[in-house]
């Protein structure tokens, strides 16, 4: 890997908006390759919008659904590409053979790069998981995709390491929902109507318990344990009936916050990875040689016969039934 600087981008994204959140995009993709940003990174579901999702028949996900790469979106996104020279990712609802996913895209100057669809989705029950990881060679760097949930599950992040991943991008849209942990919750809609006049208190929920201090307990943990840097992207603002917090930021392979946005609106921050941290980083010089693959076998056994794998959320979907 060489020197590279990454942007992590934040936005109040449109529910079924595309053009506005397209255009968000590229207005950020400007700002981060004003600061020598040579890829810039979006959260999940940004062209699309995500949590409203959830409230969508099986018709109306088609309809907002489009192909990859053929699609008019993953067109523009290469349109914003090709003007600012630029690697950029975004997330969508993408249609593929009578089936839909999660997706994150990513493309270039010359064109459509990769994509890769979620693992665990769960915002809808017609999003069909996806089923492979996804490791490809970037701007001399191994670039690895894992989408929010997928995070929450270790082996995710170990074996996309193990593909050789240097870097991991992590799009997200999480944050200030319902919980049983302790100080968690959601964000009242006042606080981010009233920003301007009283930005301390918002600022107090968005990096306590129920934002930054969650994400603390495991991003940074999953960048050291396997010595890699972890570029997080989230959603800032009104996401259908929440409040999100934004935090876009990008974590080195020791666990430590390279940058990170403190700002309650749309922002990005650009960050220098090298390659030096990754040559000294515990989790990829010690813990990755430590295995012994030999004991994990209880980790690869199927569930018991006619249990399914369930991707549970912690907070209440407008279609789970009743308790």
């Amino acid at each position: 890997m060489r020197d590279i600087r990454v942007g992590a981008a934040q936005f109040e994204n449109r529910d079924n908006d595309k053009d506005y959140n397209l255009s968000r995009i590229a207005a950020l993709t400007r700002q981060a390759v004003e600061q020598g940003a040579e890829i810039v990174s979006f959260h999940e579901g940004s062209i699309t919008g995500y949590t409203f999702v959830q409230t969508l028949s099986k018709q109306q996900l088609a309809e907002l659904a489009e192909p990859v790469p053929d699609g008019p979106s993953t067109r523009r996104l290469i349109e914003i590409a090709r003007e600012h020279a630029a690697v950029v990712m975004a997330g969508l609802v993408e249609a593929s053979n009578g089936k839909f996913h999660n997706t994150y895209v990513t493309v270039g100057p010359d064109g459509f790069i990769t994509k890769f669809s979620k693992l665990h989705p769960f915002v809808n029950p017609h999003l069909t998981p996806g089923d492979r990881y996804n490791v490809i060679d970037l701007l001399a760097a191994k670039v690895g995709f894992l989408i929010c949930y997928d995070n929450n599950l270790p082996e995710n992040v170990r074996i996309t390491a193990l593909m050789g991943a240097d870097i991991i991008f992590m799009p997200h849209v999480t944050g200030c929902l319902p919980s049983e942990m302790p100080g968690r919750g959601t964000v009242d809609k006042a606080l981010w109507d009233n920003r301007e006049r009283d930005p301390v208190r918002l600022r107090m929920e968005f990096r306590g318990p129920k934002g930054r201090d969650w994400l603390m307990k495991f991003i940074p943990t999953r960048a050291f344990e396997n010595g890699v840097y972890a570029v997080f992207t989230n959603n800032i603002g009104v996401d259908f009936d929440t409040i999100k917090p934004g935090l876009a930021m990008i974590i080195d392979p020791f666990g430590e916050i390279l940058v990170e946005s403190h700002k309650l609106g749309d922002d990005v921050v650009v960050g220098l990875l090298t390659p030096e941290k990754l040559d000294a980083a515990s989790g990829r010089q010690r813990y990755i040689p430590a295995r012994r693959p030999e004991l994990y076998g209880k980790l690869v056994e199927p569930h018991p016969a006619g249990v399914k794998p369930v991707t549970k959320p912690g907070w209440k979907r407008t279609f789970d039934k009743p308790d």
